[in-house]
């Protein structure tokens, strides 16, 4: 049994194989082409960059501050926290919420470095064992993580910012002094075993880690006391579920703070970002296909005597069209060919090899960060091929108004 062939097919590939060898047409077929790549390769780096940028802002931001917090409900504005009980219902139940991680106890105690040239207000952190020191490792630039829990004693090491580090002129291994402000003042001599960097500004001139039996002991509170609890959520996009799940185990007189509410002027910048990225892929994806319509359109034109002919032959206007589609979408499956890769080399070749620098004064980094989603690249490349493909229909409209004996002088 012969197999019949596809007629608009065939033809497409015959006209394919000869405008190969003609220099009009190969240029505006490798104009489609280069379009469709480079429209389809800046997504790619777009939303590679927007999810690398976001991700990294926030993994820098939760380094330092949790998901969520719980603290004791009061009116007073200042860092002194009211005492919580280390044993909660929340502290007891945690681990039965299907959306919780971690689950750590703090104390913040606000008070004044000084060194022998230089003072500077900060807040200690306290932390324990239960620290999520594997979140915050990869803010340390230099010394080391400090060592909490291996005695009875209170430990004398901190964790001090690279802002604080350079306001004081202090480096690793260096004693300093913190005042508790509080009467009779309490000096504690401190020594400085790593100094750490997020970028961001806001946290990094103020924090510095400590013991937290350290802070318990400045507010003469037992062992069983601490200032609050800091939750970490699994998937951050589940957070108001994560809320939800918590708010349940507080205690009448405990307050919950959720990250994005604290932080609401960050989080709406970065949601910014995700507007303006939605703005930016509309006008690429626009003049891919404008592009497209327009190339399209001169090879119509330029087949305008075969139409004709097989038009007198007695092709229905769909089949004729078909051919022209054939052949958009050889363009379209080479561009995003192309497209993917050269989108796909060039975030793998920023990933490891760090070639774009940043300000980090400005952005919170020093490099420009990527994070590739697989599944966005899979529904970019059907996007831009379902959308490109769809708007071809448009020109092919022109078959249809085209009159065999017109068509057919047209070479004459």
């Amino acid at each position: 049994m012969r197999r019949s062939v596809n007629l608009p097919r065939f033809i497409a590939s015959r006209i394919r194989s000869r405008t190969e060898r003609r220099s009009f047409s190969s240029t505006v077929t490798r104009i489609g082409i280069a379009s469709i790549a480079i429209g389809l390769a800046v997504m790619m780096v777009a939303f590679a960059v927007l999810f690398g940028f976001q991700g990294t802002v926030r993994e820098k931001l939760f380094s330092l501050s949790a998901h969520m917090k719980v603290t004791r409900y009061t009116l007073n504005q200042s860092y002194e926290e009211t005492a919580l009980p280390r044993y909660s219902r929340l502290s007891r139940s945690y681990k039965t919420l299907p959306d919780i991680a971690h689950f750590q106890m703090v104390a913040h105690k606000a008070g004044i470095l000084q060194t022998d040239e230089a003072v500077q207000g900060v807040l200690l952190k306290g932390v324990g064992p239960d620290f999520n020191w594997k979140s915050f490792g990869q803010n340390l630039t230099e010394g080391r993580l400090p060592e909490f829990g291996k005695d009875t004693t209170d430990s004398k090491e901190i964790l001090i910012s690279r802002s604080i580090a350079n306001q004081l002129q202090l480096k690793t291994g260096d004693k300093v002094t913190l005042i508790i402000m509080q009467y009779p003042p309490r000096p504690r001599r401190l020594t400085v075993t790593g100094i750490y960097d997020t970028g961001l500004e806001e946290l990094d001139k103020q924090l510095i880690i400590g013991d937290l039996r350290l802070v318990q002991k400045l507010n003469k509170w037992g062992p069983d006391t601490v200032g609050g609890y800091e939750i970490f959520v699994k998937d951050f996009d589940r957070i108001d579920q994560a809320v939800g799940q918590v708010s349940k185990l507080l205690e009448h007189d405990q307050d919950l703070h959720s990250v994005v509410k604290e932080y609401r002027a960050l989080f709406d910048w970065l949601g910014m970002l995700d507007r303006n990225l939605g703005v930016f892929l509309t006008l690429i994806l626009f003049v891919a296909c404008f592009n497209m319509v327009s190339i399209l359109l001169v090879l119509i034109m330029e087949r305008i005597p075969m139409i004709g002919l097989l038009k007198a032959l007695g092709s229905p206007n769909w089949q004729i069209r078909k051919i022209f589609l054939w052949q958009a979408v050889s363009m379209i499956l080479k561009g995003l060919l192309f497209g993917n890769i050269l989108g796909v080399g060039l975030c793998l070749v920023q990933q490891y090899f760090r070639v774009i620098p940043l300000d980090p004064e400005n952005y919170y980094m020093s490099y420009v960060p990527i994070d590739m989603h697989w599944e966005i690249v899979v529904m970019l490349n059907l996007a831009t091929l379902l959308l490109v493909l769809l708007v071809l229909t448009i020109p092919t409209f022109v078959i249809s108004r085209m009159k065999p004996v017109e068509a057919i002088r047209f070479s004459k």
